[in-house]
């Protein structure tokens, strides 16, 4: 392990050196550009748009030679790939040094040198691993400009909305100054509004002064912009409904060209055990979610369930089994012998759900109840999860233990790993304080390397070791203690924990001593960029949970904006002089970056700062991993419940429990994708074939092959079988006619009669042609232009459907597909054949509904409907707008 980390640390300081003359190159230029006029700089990007165009125009016209052609054009684009990589490449110092000198002239901020090099890591498409308050926001304006001057977009991914708005806002004078256009997406607010998105426009002026210059737009014209910042799940959301559309006018997103992830520990890996989901409702059995909720409750703990705190598993045991059967007997609702009968499969999964429910999900840790609605709290972040539910029931198992309306259950639409979205852009960048721990994880799934970027002023932060005690009382006691001591010399504290109960405990502590504080959690989230900017004033309390991502600096002495100079800058001398910003980590997370995170709080660029852990043997990731062990050593020591243990064994095992659960999350992440990738595979199919039919391809051979080939299948189906009686070939044929008549109506001349001589060849040669001519008398009945619309609507809609039926099939075969384990079988293997099978079976669907509809489908055309005007008690004008509300003139439309 030392070696590895060794090798990591010296290529790591090859690439630096390495990238450090690119560096010297900027700042070589720099006294060039400082002499520019505002328009010469903004100029600047035509210049550099030119060269590049120059460069790569042949190979272009090329690849629309061979897009007309319909040739293959997986080399071309390649090759047209590596130039513009070459290009940009070459013009990547000058445009550095460009955006360098239009961040001077308009926010007042220079790029340092580890800021360039931090840039120069995420054009290469790699992760920059750069601490807290080394200016990561600023940093990514220098690859997102040097990569929008190719004109394909460029997405800048962020955890939450506000900071991708904040941040479109806050770097916007950058990018109009160099004359390229930035907006941002956020999610939907309400049910039945559209999603805000805005453009940065100097020109605009809106009612909140917080967001002036943030014109309201469309989200096809948010993507439309050079960049465009937004959150993953916006992205991802977005991506799967372009693939849900009936039209291409529709989609919004282009292609994916380049992106850059913020806090990427945080959306690659933390969020990435949930997948995106985009589901229709399904049947209502809400009755039997709250049935279930209230059996369980009965249950006991060890007698009647188990719990396992290393895999968070719940299960029955035998005696609950049979009170669980007992209870079902008396309600009515069990079938058959027992439990485990086929005919109570469902009962199976409500009974699971009901139990994971009751034992594993906890109110204010994993969500919260809020205006009626059961709401997901990020484990991660702390934040509420607006729309997103819980699947397989469970999340329907929660609101009835809660005595809440439960929503209706839902199927899935689409649906896609956040692994599996990011691998889709053809450039992929990421940037983070804590990343290096896992770059074992970013190189095998997302193929990215991590660069640890040295920060710009020396770290000057101390961190005290962990303390541990026997109980959770004591050391929160112990915390509050230390709270008071630093409050009373007016140090400010911030305080981080793992859930909002936690925080909740903790608030109610302090105010039964005395102490001011503010609070931050999931429950607050809309205020949390204030209180945390607020976080470094003298005498500030701060208690807040998980601090991943929260991309606000806290500066020492509070926010300097809005504030007299003289008076913040005496505060801020007041608080390094106390050593700055302390912080407080009441539990270890599961993962060490998120603690890593926490402490990254304090110390910002080269500002003073100390941290230190709390912990106690009841904290779950010690209870999971190692607790005996340092339980054992306490009582060895013979130390009482508030006397703490600070030892570096207690520090190692609280680090190898952690590598332990990071190797445990690890494998769950992995599995995921991997089983992913193979409906992956079957996605990439059927979003290119909608793509291909929205796009205005030529489906007509297309669906004639298909009626061709299903009346091939019947025949064989029917008269495949040589050598039988005259009896058994004429009700073969009848079935047989019976059949293709529910495909395409048959004409009188296809009596029994006429085809009981010919062969099976010739029948089917026969039907196909008729279908052939059939097929051409309808188009001219109804037109070239309207059976192209049919043909386009038929295929839509019947794969659309398919899909999602194909998705629920794969999904029930997830389900249990571990049970092959059980048969000495590899479950992915199993499940790779399995799910063969079953896409063979969609793709035979889809054929077999497309002829089954195509001659069945017709076009109904409703008569325009004069719309009478609403009188309003004055005479009309003629060129007034018309009453009834059209939007036309008055003698354009009901006054014709």
């Amino acid at each position: 392990m030392l070696k590895l980390f060794k090798g990591l640390f010296d290529s790591n300081e090859r690439e630096l050196k390495r990238l450090e003359q690119d560096v010297d190159e900027i700042n070589r230029l720099e006294p060039q550009y400082e002499v520019l006029s505002d328009a010469e700089l903004r100029a600047k990007a035509d210049e550099f748009k030119a060269r590049l165009a120059e460069a790569i125009s042949k190979i272009q016209q090329q690849l629309i030679q061979a897009r007309k052609k319909q040739e293959e054009t997986w080399q071309l684009e390649q090759e047209l790939a590596k130039i513009e990589s070459r290009v940009l490449n070459e013009l990547l110092p000058e445009a550095f040094a460009v955006v360098r000198e239009a961040a001077k002239r308009t926010i007042k901020q220079r790029h340092f040198d580890v800021q360039l090099l931090g840039g120069i890591v995420l054009h290469q498409g790699k992760i920059s691993e750069m601490k807290t308050g080394e200016g990561k926001t600023l940093v990514a304006t220098l690859p997102l400009y040097l990569n929008a001057l190719g004109g394909q977009g460029c997405h800048l991914v962020t955890v939450n909305d506000y900071l991708a708005r904040r941040d479109c806002r806050w770097m916007g004078p950058i990018y109009d100054a160099l004359g390229v256009r930035v907006a941002s997406i956020n999610a939907q607010q309400t049910i039945g509004q559209p999603a805000p998105s805005y453009i940065y426009d100097p020109g605009y002026e809106s009612e909140d002064q917080k967001w002036s210059f943030l014109r309201p737009v469309t989200r096809h014209q948010a993507y439309e912009a050079d960049i465009t910042y937004g959150t993953n799940n916006e992205f991802g959301f977005d991506y799967l409904r372009d693939n849900m559309v009936m039209d291409l006018s529709q989609c919004v997103q282009r292609r994916l060209n380049y992106a850059i992830v913020d806090e990427v520990d945080n959306i690659l890996i933390d969020e990435a055990r949930t997948p995106l989901i985009i589901s229709g409702a399904a049947e209502e059995a809400a009755r039997k979610y709250y049935t279930f909720a209230q059996l369980v409750g009965r249950l006991s703990k060890d007698e009647d369930y188990t719990i396992d705190e290393r895999t968070r598993t719940a299960s029955l045991t035998d005696v609950g089994i049979t009170r669980i059967e007992s209870m079902l007997k008396k309600e009515g609702i069990l079938k058959g012998p027992d439990l485990y009968d086929p005919s109570n499969y469902f009962l199976t999964q409500y009974l699971e759900s009901a139990l994971q429910a009751r034992v594993l999900f906890k109110r204010d840790k994993d969500y919260v109840v809020k205006d009626g609605q059961v709401i997901i709290v990020d484990e991660f972040t702390g934040r509420l999860m607006f729309g997103r539910r819980y699947s397989e029931g469970l999340h329907q198992a929660i609101e009835a233990k809660e005595r809440v309306k439960i929503q209706r259950e839902s199927v899935t639409m689409a649906t896609i790993t956040f692994q599996n979205y990011f691998r889709l852009y053809q450039k992929l960048a990421g940037m983070t304080g804590t990343a290096v721990t896992e770059a074992e994880e970013f190189h095998k799934i997302y193929k990215l390397e991590v660069v640890v970027i040295p920060t710009n002023k020396p770290l000057r932060r101390t961190a005290h070791p962990d303390q541990i005690y026997k109980d959770e009382k004591a050391k929160f006691a112990a915390v509050a203690r230390e709270i008071k001591q630093l409050h009373d010399q007016g140090r400010p504290v911030l305080i981080g924990t793992t859930s909002i109960e936690k925080s909740e405990h903790l608030s109610d502590l302090l105010k039964r001593n005395g102490i001011p504080h503010q609070v931050l959690n999931a429950k607050h989230h809309e205020k949390e960029a204030a209180i945390i900017a607020e976080a470094g004033r003298l005498e500030a309390v701060t208690v807040a949970t998980s601090m991943a991502g929260r991309g606000v600096d806290i500066i020492l002495g509070g926010n300097p904006e809005e504030r007299d100079e003289t008076e913040w800058q005496e505060e801020h001398k007041k608080v390094i002089d106390l050593d700055g910003l302390h912080i407080i980590g009441t539990e270890h997370h599961e993962a060490r970056r998120i603690d890593h995170q926490l402490q990254g709080r304090a110390g910002r660029q080269g500002d003073p700062g100390s941290s230190r852990f709390y912990a106690s043997l009841e904290d779950e990731i010690v209870r999971r991993f190692g607790g005996d062990r340092v339980k054992g050593l306490m009582q060895w020591a013979g130390m009482d419940e508030n006397t703490p243990i600070e030892h570096s064994i207690v520090s190692r095992a609280m680090a190898n429990a952690q590598v332990q659960t990071e190797g445990h999350n690890f494998n769950i992440r992995k599995h995921l994708v991997e089983y992913d990738d193979v409906i992956n595979k079957h996605r990439e199919v059927i979003y290119a074939e909608r793509r291909r039919i929205l796009s205005g391809a030529d489906l007509k051979a297309n669906i004639i092959s298909m009626v061709q080939d299903e009346i091939r299948s019947l025949v064989a189906r029917r008269l495949g079988n040589a050598g039988s009686d005259l009896e058994e070939e004429q009700s073969n044929l009848s079935g047989l006619l019976e059949d293709v008549s529910a495909i395409l109506p048959l004409p009188p001349q296809f009596r029994h009669d006429g085809l009981v001589e010919l062969d099976a060849g010739r029948v089917a040669e026969k039907l196909s042609d008729y279908a052939v001519q059939l097929y051409d008398q309808r188009e001219q009945e109804i037109g070239g232009d309207n059976m192209r619309m049919v043909e386009r609507v038929v295929m839509l809609r019947v794969i659309d459907r398919l899909w999602m039926e194909h998705l629920t099939g794969m999904d029930d075969v997830r389900q249990g597909i571990g049970l092959r384990a059980v048969g000495q079988e590899q479950p992915l293997i199993v499940y790779k054949k399995e799910g063969h099978a079953l896409f063979d079976a969609l793709l035979a669907g889809i054929q077999h509904d497309v002829a089954g509809s195509i001659y069945h489908v017709g076009i109904t055309r409703e008569a325009p409907q004069k719309k009478e005007a609403v009188m309003v008690g004055k005479k009309v004008g003629r060129n007034d707008p018309c009453p009834c509300g059209s939007g036309k003139k008055y003698k354009h439309c009901c006054g014709k």
